[in-house]
C-alpha cells in the first residue's frame, strides 16, 4: 500500500470523525432525541425534556467533552459501578501502554528502519508515492547491526507492560476489596445456588432443602427458595405487555382508527374491546399456568439458599455436601437481578447438547467469515482484483480509486461483517447453561475476542484455507518463522484497519446511528412521549475484545511498523473521552460484577506478548542474527512464568473473597440495626419474577394474589 492510500484512508475518516461530533453536538440539544442520547439523564430525572424553541441547540458546542474529561474514578464508581471503572482502566492502561512504545517507535525504531535499504530509498520528494514497507522493519537489510535497536525495544516494552500488568491487577483487586466493604449488604453475598438435588419419595424439593441445611448448617441456613419451570408463564407474560401496549397506545391516540373489519363477513370490531378481551384470556391462562407452576411437579431440582452471613455462604460454596459429589452442587449465586431465568426451564441434556451446538456453530462461523477475509485480501491486491473483474481495468486506473480500494474499502468491509458477531456470540453463549447473564457476557466477550483475533489477524495474516491455518500451528517448530514472514507483509493493512475500523466505530459510538435511526421509525408508532423506556447497558462483550484487538495489533507491530502507534494513540484518546461521556448519558449498569473483566484483559495482553516475542524470535532468524534470535527465547519463558504468578496471587480474589474479608464485614454488620429488615427481604429476593402478582386488566384482581404462599418459602 502506498502513502497516498493510507492518507486518503486518514482524511475520510477523519471527515467522518468531524462529522459525526458535529451532528452530536447539535442532535443531543434536540429534545426528541434524548432518549438516544441521554438516556440515562431522563430516567434519573437529571435532565427533563424542554418543548420550546432555542436557537442555542442549533448551534454546536464542545462543552460535553470538558464534562467528559473531568468526571473523576470516584465519581464513576459512584454513579457506574466498578466494572465501568475497570473498563475505563484498560483504555488508560493502553494509553500507558501505548505512549511508552510511541517514544520508541517512533522516534528511535521509526528512523533505524527509515535508514535501511532492504527494498529502496525513501523519495522524500515525493512522500505521498512511497511505499508504507519502507517505513518497517522489513526495509532492514538482513545482518544489519540496526536490528539490534529493535531486539531492545522488545524487552523494553515486555518489562513495562508486565509492570503495567501488575500493577492494574493489584490495583483492581484492591478495589475490588474496597469495593466489597463500601456497599450495602447486598441478597447475591449471603446466598448460594445449589444443584442437582436429590429427593427421596414421597417429598418435595423444598422439603429435602430445609431438612439437609437444617442438619448440616444448623447456625447460618436462613432460608431458600425453590426454582420452578417458568418458561412457558414466561411467554404468556410477555404476550401480555405486547398487548396492553396496542390498548394503552389506541386510548391515547384518539387519530388512530379505532376499528377494524375482520372475519370473512368483514364483520366491525372495536379494537380497544377486542384487545381486551385476548388480554383478559391471556391473563386467565397466566392464572391457570401460575397455578400449576407452583405445584411441586414444576419444581426444578435447585434452589436458592441463603444464610445469615457471608461466611457460612462462603463454606457451603467451598466445601462438597455430600459424598456423592455429582449431589447437592453449590455455586456463588449472582445478584437477583442478574440471574438468567429461562437457563432453569431447560434440562441437563438439553444444555449439554447445547454446548456441542456451540462449539459447532463457532466452527462454522468462523470458516464462513473466511468469506469477507478472501474478498478483503482480493481488494488490497490490484493486480489480483483486474485478474477478478478484468472490466473493472479502467476505473482502477484512476488514482483516487485505487487510494480507496486499497486503503479505505478493505478495513470497512471487515468492520461491517464484525458488526453481527457479538450478538451471535451473545446468544451461542446464552444457550450454554450460564445461570446469569454477566457470565453470559464474560463468555461471550471471550469468544469475540478469540473469534477477531482468529479470522482477522491470523485469517489476514496468513491468507489462505482453513486447513491451510491450521496446519501452520500442527507444526510448532516453523510457527515463528511463519510469523516472522507473514506478519509484516500485512502491515500497512492493519494501519489503516486501525483508522476505519478503530475511529470510525469510536466516533459512531458516540453519534449512536442505530439507535438514533430505530428512534426515528418508532417515533410515528409510540404511545405518547411520557412512555417508559428502558436505559440501554454498555455492551462488554463488544466493546473490551475491540479495545483488546487494538492493543494485540499495537505490540505486536509496534517494533515492525511503528507507524501503527499514532493511529493507535488517536483511537484510545477518542475513545477515552467518548465512553465517559456514555457513562454519564446513555449506559447504566443492569448489574455488577466487581471487575471480573478484568482477567479476561490480563490474559489477552499475556497473549499479545507472547505473539511478539515469537514473531521476534521468527524475524531475527530470517534476518540471520541469531544471537539476537537465541537471546530473545528466555523472554516467553519469562512471562509465562509472570502470568502463573499473577493468576496464583490476585485471580483467586476474582473467584470469591477471602475469609478474612467476609469475617470483618459480618462483624460489622452485628451492629446495623436494618440488617433485620434486610434478612425479611433476603427471604424472597430470589422469587422468579414471572411467579410475582402482575395485573394488566382492570378484571383481573385475582392476578394481584401471591403466586407463592408463605409455605413455599421455608424459614
Amino acid at each position: 500500500m502506498l502513502v497516498s492510500a493510507l492518507l486518503t484512508s486518514v482524511g475520510i475518516n477523519s471527515g467522518l470523525c468531524v462529522l459525526f461530533f458535529t451532528l452530536y453536538s447539535i442532535l443531543r440539544k434536540q429534545p426528541t432525541n434524548y432518549e438516544v442520547y441521554i438516556p440515562r439523564l431522563i430516567a434519573e430525572g437529571s435532565s427533563k425534556r424542554r418543548s420550546h424553541f432555542n436557537l442555542e441547540r442549533l448551534i454546536p458546542s464542545p462543552g460535553w467533552v470538558k464534562r467528559a474529561w473531568k468526571l473523576s474514578e470516584e465519581d464513576l464508581l459512584s454513579t457506574s459501578g466498578l466494572d465501568a471503572v475497570v473498563f475505563m482502566r484498560v483504555i488508560t492502561f493502553s494509553l500507558r501502554v501505548f505512549l511508552f512504545a510511541g517514544v520508541i517507535g517512533i522516534f528511535v525504531l521509526l528512523p533505524v528502519n527509515c535508514s535501511g535499504d532492504q527494498l529502496h530509498d525513501i523519495d522524500f520528494a515525493d512522500l505521498s508515492n512511497n511505499s508504507l514497507d519502507v517505513f518497517t522493519i522489513s526495509n532492514l537489510s538482513s545482518g544489519s547491526k540496526r536490528l539490534w535497536a529493535h531486539f531492545s525495544a522488545v524487552y523494553l516494552v515486555t518489562a513495562f507492560v508486565c509492570y503495567l500488568l501488575y500493577y492494574e491487577y493489584k490495583c483492581i483487586t484492591g478495589k475490588r476489596i474496597d469495593f466489597f466493604h463500601s456497599t450495602k449488604p447486598q441478597p447475591h453475598q449471603f446466598t448460594i445456588l445449589v444443584r442437582s438435588i436429590p429427593v427421596s419419595a414421597g417429598s418435595s424439593v423444598s422439603e429435602s432443602v430445609e431438612r439437609f441445611f437444617m442438619e448440616y448448617h444448623p447456625s447460618t441456613y436462613l432460608s431458600h427458595m425453590v426454582v420452578h419451570r417458568s418458561s412457558k408463564l414466561q411467554s404468556l407474560i410477555k404476550d401480555a405487555k405486547k398487548l396492553y401496549k396496542r390498548i394503552t397506545h389506541l386510548q391515547s391516540e384518539p387519530n388512530q382508527p379505532q376499528y377494524r373489519h375482520v372475519g370473512f363477513f368483514r364483520h366491525r370490531v372495536d379494537l380497544v374491546d377486542h384487545y381486551g378481551k385476548k388480554l383478559e384470556d391471556i391473563e386467565e391462562n397466566m392464572r391457570l399456568e401460575r397455578s400449576e407452576v407452583s405445584l411441586a411437579t414444576q419444581e426444578v431440582r435447585a434452589a436458592f439458599v441463603s444464610f445469615k452471613s457471608r461466611y457460612g455462604a462462603a463454606v457451603a460454596f467451598h466445601m462438597k455436601q455430600s459424598i456423592n459429589p455429582t449431589e447437592w452442587v453449590t455455586e456463588l449465586a449472582p445478584e437477583p437481578n442478574d440471574v438468567y431465568w429461562p437457563f432453569f426451564s431447560s434440562s441437563f441434556m438439553r444444555r449439554w447438547l447445547s454446548k456441542i451446538v456451540v462449539i459447532v456453530a463457532c466452527i462454522l462461523l468462523t470458516i464462513l467469515f473466511l468469506i469477507p477475509v478472501l474478498v478483503v485480501q482480493g481488494l488490497t491486491n490490484l493486480n489480483q482484483l483486474e485478474i477478478w473483474f478484468p472490466f473493472l481495468k479502467s476505473i482502477l486506473t484512476i488514482t483516487f480509486v485505487s487510494q480507496v480500494i486499497t486503503g479505505y474499502l478493505p478495513s470497512l468491509i471487515l468492520q461491517l461483517f464484525l458488526k453481527i458477531v457479538p450478538p451471535i456470540m451473545e446468544f451461542l453463549s446464552s444457550i450454554q447453561g450460564y445461570i446469569c447473564h454477566s457470565d453470559i457476557e464474560k463468555s461471550a466477550c471471550n469468544k469475540v475476542l478469540w473469534f477477531t483475533i482468529w479470522n482477522i489477524f491470523f485469517a489476514t495474516v496468513f491468507s489462505g484455507s482453513v486447513l491451510y491455518q491450521v496446519s501452520i500451528f500442527l507444526d510448532p517448530k516453523h510457527i515463528p518463522a511463519k510469523l516472522a514472514s507473514a506478519v509484516p507483509a500485512q502491515a500497512s493493512f492493519f494501519i489503516a484497519y486501525v483508522v476505519t475500523s478503530g475511529w470510525t466505530s469510536t466516533s459512531s459510538e458516540l453519534f449512536r446511528i442505530i439507535p438514533l435511526i430505530w428512534s426515528l421509525i418508532q417515533k410515528p408508532f409510540s404511545c405518547c412521549s411520557d412512555e417508559e423506556f428502558e436505559v440501554p447497558s454498555i455492551p462488554y462483550h463488544r466493546d473490551i475484545p475491540r479495545i483488546l484487538f487494538f492493543g494485540l495489533l499495537g505490540i505486536t507491530y509496534f517494533f515492525l511498523a511503528p507507524l501503527i502507534l499514532p493511529f493507535l494513540l488517536v483511537y484510545l484518546c477518542l475513545a477515552y473521552i467518548i465512553y465517559r461521556n456514555q457513562f454519564l448519558n446513555v449506559y447504566a449498569p443492569k448489574y455488577e460484577t466487581a471487575g471480573k473483566f478484568w482477567p479476561i484483559v490480563h490474559n489477552s495482553m499475556i497473549f499479545s506478548l507472547v505473539l511478539m516475542q515469537a514473531i521476534a524470535i521468527g524475524l531475527f532468524t530470517l534476518k540471520k542474527l541469531p544471537l539476537a534470535s537465541t537471546l530473545i527465547f528466555p523472554l516467553p519463558v519469562l512471562t509465562l512464568l509472570f502470568n502463573e504468578y499473577c493468576r496464583k496471587r490476585f485471580l483467586p480474589n476474582f473467584i470469591a473473597y477471602p475469609a478474612e474479608v467476609l469475617i470483618k464485614r459480618d462483624r460489622e454488620d452485628r451492629n446495623d440495626p436494618k440488617m433485620a429488615e434486610f434478612y425479611d427481604n433476603l427471604v424472597a429476593a430470589y422469587q422468579d419474577p414471572a411467579l410475582l402478582p402482575i395485573q394488566f386488566s382492570a378484571n383481573s384482581d385475582s392476578l394481584n394474589s401471591p403466586l407463592i404462599s408463605a409455605a413455599q418459602v421455608r424459614h
